[in-house]
């Protein structure tokens, strides 16, 4: 395989492998902690109601279940994302793992409301790891039909609310909360017994000079997909453009200070810590794709976790704000199993709309056309409607904003280079989870107080507002390689 001069870069094998069955069980493992966030969050529809009517907690302390979530999330988006560009994906989601199984179990064990609160917490910071897996599992797929695999990927966090809102059905009424709690947690169990066998992202090993051992984690996929490398030697776009530059890049004195330690890849690692890779992330050439896409995040996790909320929320209005409606208490958990059950599965037909159009028209259009078709959705709802179009009009806003929050998921992995990936997704998610934990206030808080019309206005501003900044991206990925560096990201923007 040693032609002389002859390189080929990780995107040029992994076009001429395809994907196959390596990818495969790649999926199968990412997936599963895909479906085990999943079932961490949906699990609050359920749990917090629960442990406020056993031990007679206030509204204040129930929404206290769901916030610290929230903000575990906020802290462990930010910390795994630094974690794993530094010291690889595998470190990261090997911590998020460990996290989210063990607190996740204590939880179900908690003797009191204080301990339950510290350990779901914990549980929040584990679940902040999810962008490290999604971006492991971006780095092994060829360029050509990365976007309908993320779909599928994302497939997986669908399945694990289904599940979850299943189990909730089946256990709350007959052995509690704290079985559901037990119970929940066992995916991330699975990550940790699998993880012997995960490999390391060969474009990771890349940006760290560590060539030969990505070297070798593709020919594992070579011999797994029975398929060939390349002829010639694997090389990064980092030293590409080494090859083709004497003077150090921007982008290359950005990561490092001095001229020589920018061609060690090893001091260029020591150098990067969570205060520069924040820099970087707002430095001239990123600053405006940054901040479009926390604008995009926030929007997407206050809209998604909102219209789950108002789910119930909306079609137990009466019973709220009529003194002459009564139902009860076990009416009211059965038709909240049953709504969230339900409207769950609107994120199937949002998956397939996602699949559709994110390598036809591209991540930018479908993501755009589908905030401002959920604001068309969700209108009719600032004016009280019957129940049945209620939920028609929910179902149908449930599935352009999964359509939406899909999309960017794989949208934002793609516009950040590798020695940045995780950190980029890592801290745009992190912006998301404020929007989550400031979504209950506008979808429980306002609809608890009658305020229907003020509620559904708000949601109509952030999604708007969302929207419109999906138009303002500098440019479209659809179909482009992935880069390593914030330089090689512009020469094939300028391509295009």
């Amino acid at each position: 395989m040693g032609e002389e001069g002859v390189t080929f870069t990780v995107d040029e094998a992994l076009a001429k492998m395809g994907f196959g069955t390596f990818q495969g069980l790649v999926l199968a493992y990412a997936g599963m902690g895909w479906v085990a966030e999943a079932m961490e969050m949906m699990l609050l529809s359920f749990v917090g109601p629960a442990v406020q009517s056993e031990w007679g907690l206030s509204s204040h302390e129930e929404s206290l279940i769901t916030s610290v979530v929230f903000a575990g999330m906020l802290v462990g988006a930010y910390s795994w994302g630094i974690v794993s560009d530094n010291h690889g994906r595998r470190q990261g989601f090997l911590i998020t793992a460990i996290f989210t199984f063990s607190a996740g179990f204590l939880s179900a064990l908690a003797p009191n409301f204080s301990s339950l609160i510290v350990l779901r917490c914990l549980v929040g910071v584990g679940l902040g790891g999810g962008p490290v897996l999604s971006s492991w599992f971006l780095e092994f797929i060829p360029a050509a039909n990365r976007g309908t695999w993320m779909v599928i990927f994302s497939a997986f966090w669908t399945l694990g609310t289904v599940s979850e809102a299943s189990l909730a059905w089946f256990i709350m009424p007959k052995l509690g909360w704290r079985w559901l709690l037990a119970l929940s947690s066992f995916p991330s169990l699975f990550l940790l017994l699998f993880y012997g066998i995960t490999p390391e992202s060969p474009r990771y090993l890349c940006t760290k000079g560590r060539t030969d051992e990505a070297l070798r984690v593709l020919e594992s996929v070579a011999r797994r997909n029975g398929a060939e490398l390349p002829s010639g030697k694997l090389v990064s776009d980092h030293m590409i453009e080494l090859d083709e530059k004497c003077n150090a890049s921007e982008d290359t004195r950005l990561l490092s200070p001095r001229r020589n330690e920018a061609m060690s890849p090893k001091n260029k690692e020591s150098e990067m810590g969570g205060v520069s890779s924040l820099f970087i992330l707002l430095s001239p050439k990123l600053v405006k794709s940054t901040l479009l896409l926390w604008i995009v995040f926030f929007g997407n996790a206050f809209s998604y976790y909102g219209l789950v909320l108002l789910t119930s929320e909306l079609s137990n209005r009466s019973s709220q704000c009529a003194p002459t409606s009564l139902h009860s208490e076990n009416s009211q958990a059965t038709n909240l199993y049953k709504d969230v059950f339900i409207t769950s599965f609107a994120e199937f037909p949002g998956l397939l709309l996602s699949a559709a159009m994110v390598d036809r028209i591209g991540r930018k259009l479908s993501m755009s056309s589908m905030f401002f078709l959920c604001c068309i959705f969700l209108f009719p709802l600032m004016f009280h409607q019957s129940e049945i179009l209620t939920t028609v009009l929910l179902f149908g806003a449930r599935i352009c904003i999964t359509t939406t929050f899909t999309i960017v998921y794989i949208y934002a992995p793609e516009i950040y280079p590798t020695s940045i990936r995780t950190t980029g997704v890592g801290v745009a998610s992190s912006v998301g989870r404020i929007g989550g934990m400031i979504c209950p206030l506008v979808a429980v808080g306002l609809i608890h107080g009658c305020h229907q019309t003020l509620s559904i206005f708000l949601f109509e501003i952030v999604i708007l507002l969302s929207g419109t900044a999906v138009l303002f991206f500098p440019f479209e990925t659809k179909g482009r390689e992935l880069s390593d560096t914030i330089s090689n990201s512009e020469q094939i923007n300028a391509v295009e």
